[in-house]
């Protein structure tokens, strides 16, 4: 029978497509990696990959091993969790993910805490300037800001949340401040390619009505964080959460423009639902709920302020 720790191994491999990129996850050599998935080949009397010296192809028998591998391996993990130990001693890795900004400044000191109390956790902390898809990057929980959440997915809301559109005090003393929403194709907008932002159109919801702008400015970045900056130094109007906006405006760094229209992004936790019944999993997002709780009942901005 095929061992826990080779479909560990043979799962690290599907993810990196190739034997060193799971050798560095794993902490081992890629000649190890290599021995266990010859191993695996030989118990399960397939051919899992197709090797060549420059790349590492699943075949479709090793689709399928990949697929039951993967339930395998979470119902171990929670017979473990559920039957073997007490919540005190959660074990196991995690893998989560979240966007650039909002991972380094609220995620990261979450998780550091998390590891207080279950110090058996393991997490591995991933930030990507993309959506993540969890089911097929091997990604247990993804914490992410924004409602567009695909329907085969679980997500689990932690707070409220929403963008607003903002620009420096000097800037609007230069330019003047827009009346219209319209009137923002006249001025420098600070364009951001973030997860599920899509460049350059500006979707936002006044009076239950939902309208869409197009944007331009001498100025774009794929980083939230640098148009924040920028907006500061009187570079233009950006369209950004409030939990990352809200210390700058309460300082006078920044003023909203157009304070009737928003664009929600609550924040959620999203997970594959083959991890629906995770132990680890569940006491993260409890964690994490009750951490957001903690935030003033969700006004992420006056709790980073």
């Amino acid at each position: 029978m095929p061992t826990p720790d080779d479909l560990r191994v043979f799962i690290a491999v599907v993810r990196k497509a190739s034997f060193s990129g799971a050798a560095d996850e794993l902490g081992t050599s890629p000649a190890y990696i290599s021995k266990r998935i010859r191993v695996l080949e030989d118990d399960l009397k397939l051919k899992l990959f197709q090797r060549t010296t420059r790349s590492v192809v699943i075949t479709d028998e090793g689709e399928r091993v990949y697929h039951w591998a993967q339930r395998i391996l979470d119902d171990i993990d929670q017979l473990l969790q559920e039957v073997s130990m007490p919540r005190a001693a959660l074990r196991g890795t995690l893998r989560v993910s979240s966007s650039f900004g909002f991972g380094r400044n609220v995620v990261a000191p979450m998780i550091s805490t998390l590891i207080g109390r279950y110090p058996g956790l393991s997490v591995r902390f991933e930030v990507f300037d993309r959506l993540v898809d969890v089911a097929s990057e091997g990604i247990d929980l993804d914490i992410r800001v924004g409602d567009e959440i695909a329907p085969h997915l679980i997500a689990r809301p932690l707070a409220e949340n929403h963008r607003i559109l903002c620009a420096a005090p000097a800037y609007l003393a230069r330019r003047g401040a827009p009346r219209s929403l319209a009137d923002l194709s006249q001025h420098d907008c600070l364009v951001i390619k973030e997860r599920d932002h899509p460049f350059g159109v500006w979707k936002l919801r006044a009076a239950g009505e939902e309208k869409t702008v197009k944007v331009t400015g001498p100025l774009s970045t794929n980083h939230g964080e640098i148009a924040v900056q920028w907006a500061i130094a009187g570079h233009g109007v950006v369209l950004r959460s409030i939990w990352d906006v809200g210390p700058h405006l309460q300082r006078g760094e920044l003023v909203p423009v157009l304070p009737g229209y928003r664009q929600e992004a609550n924040i959620w936790a999203v997970y594959p639902s083959r991890l629906g019944t995770s132990a680890k999993v569940r006491v993260c997002v409890e964690f994490l709920q009750e951490r957001f709780a903690q935030c003033n009942n969700g006004a992420i901005a006056s709790w980073l302020g």
